[in-house]
Order: C-alpha cells, then sequence, then structure tokens
C-alpha cells in the first residue's frame, strides 16, 4: 500500500444536476478514501481526497470520466492538504 497524499480537484464541465456529487461519494467510499465533494456557485464541482496514494489517483482519474449523465471538460488537479476528515462525504455548496 502507498503513502497517504491529498489531492483538491475542481471538476469543469456539466457536472451539476447530473449526481456527480453522489457518484463521487460511492467511488471515493469504495476506494478508501477521505474527504469531501461539493458544487460551486459557478458550475464547477470541487474535492478534497484524502487515501492511499494510487487510490487518489485512481479517482481522481475516475472523475475524467465521472457518472453516465456527466461531460466533464476538464479537471485541475492541486496536491492538497490532509483536513482530518475521518470518512467521504458532501458538504454545502460554496
Amino acid at each position: 500500500m502507498s503513502a497517504e497524499h491529498a489531492v483538491h480537484v475542481r471538476i469543469e464541465g456539466k457536472v451539476q444536476n447530473v449526481w456527480y456529487r453522489a457518484w463521487t461519494t460511492e467511488e471515493a467510499t469504495r476506494r478508501g478514501l477521505r474527504g469531501w465533494v461539493r458544487n460551486r456557485a459557478d458550475g464547477t464541482v470541487e474535492a478534497l481526497f484524502i487515501g492511499p496514494g494510487d487510490a487518489v489517483t485512481g479517482m481522481v482519474t475516475a472523475c475524467r470520466v465521472g457518472p453516465p449523465d456527466a461531460r466533464v471538460t476538464n479537471v485541475i488537479e492541486h496536491p492538497g492538504q490532509d483536513d482530518g476528515s475521518k470518512s467521504f462525504r458532501q458538504t454545502a455548496t460554496e
């Protein structure tokens, strides 16, 4: 198992009102990740993934496709900081 990493992403495209947050929560939980996902007022989705490096990398790759009704045009990835999340959850729109 690889060391823990944290990655902050912003997903652009048709990613709201297509179950993107619910899909992200299910996928991240299945991969054993911690963190959160939320809609942003600008129409993007933002997430923080924390966990083993290979699982985080796989999750970011999956975000480039998303759920069936999503149309992802870009995923912007930055190093993140572990915020102490105990599980993966949806949070309020920012």
